[in-house]
């Protein structure tokens, strides 16, 4: 009998729809999926990852599989994951999705500054937690990215499968990858899925930690490599994530983002 885990969430159906869209590309090596055994309105049963020792073979193999999960696609930016129920956001944090394909944004970097920097920065500034200068600096942020200052070209597989959109994990810090000594390296739980940007979920996985990162990045390049300056983007892709603790935790998430979005803005 399978071992599972149960959790409640703000939206169990659609945290099980998200699962399901990624574990869609397994079937072509994509990265391993915790599989939903069942699902109601307010609990979410899926199967437990049983954990193994992190190893810098197990890393390759997971960059080199998340690669193809990636080039599984999406619609467009900001997309739910098919069988999306639930409002136009997601998680605790509320982040935004974009559910109609109408308003849709054009490029990455309008998704990025509408979507994640703009709304976040206006939740801190309502909430008092930033003042009216700290609220500028987003504001430069933003425009540039709007602008498509930082609009860079998807890994090679992705761009290969005809995507200009990336399927992605949408939450991916180390504590929702887990190393389980399977064929794929690790296994992805608890996601925020989501057409994105594939060097999002790359970048925020380090902004925890996370072991043998490097070796999850050599693998992901080895099998769709990544567009030049990538690693001068880690630090604009990881804010989406800092931006949204600053407004759930605040402390020195607020700090830490400020400090990113000045080396962009």
């Amino acid at each position: 009998m399978t071992e599972t885990f149960v959790k409640a969430g703000p939206n169990p159906p659609g945290e099980a729809a998200g699962l399901r869209w990624l574990a869609e590309a397994q079937a072509n090596g994509g990265a391993r999926i915790a599989e939903v055994i069942d699902v109601t309105d307010q609990r979410l049963e899926i199967e437990h990852i049983e954990g193994a020792p992190p190893s810098s073979d197990g890393a390759r193999a997971f960059g080199r599989a998340l690669a193809r999960t990636h080039a599984a696609g999406a619609d467009w930016w900001g997309c739910p994951p098919d069988g999306w129920q639930g409002p136009a956001w997601v998680g605790n944090s509320q982040t935004p999705l974009v559910v109609d394909r109408d308003l849709a944004p054009r490029t990455w970097g309008q998704f990025y500054a509408r979507h994640r920097i703009e709304d976040f920065a206006r939740r801190l500034r309502q909430n008092g937690v930033i003042d009216a200068d700290d609220a500028r600096l987003y504001d430069r942020l933003a425009a540039r990215l709007d602008d498509g200052a930082y609009d860079a070209a998807q890994p090679q597989l992705v761009a290969e499968a005809g995507h200009d959109v990336a399927r992605v994990h949408g939450d991916m810090w180390s504590g929702n990858v887990l190393y389980d000594g399977a064929s794929s390296g690790a296994a992805l739980i608890d996601p925020m899925a989501h057409g994105g940007h594939a060097e999002t979920d790359l970048a925020t996985l380090s902004v925890f930690g996370f072991p043998f990162l490097d070796d999850v990045y050599a693998g992901y390049d080895e099998a769709s490599p990544l567009a030049d300056g990538w690693r001068d983007r880690i630090g604009l892709h990881q804010l989406g994530i800092v931006i949204m603790h600053a407004h759930l935790f605040e402390g020195s998430y607020v700090t830490m983002s400020a400090r990113l979005a000045a080396q962009y803005a």
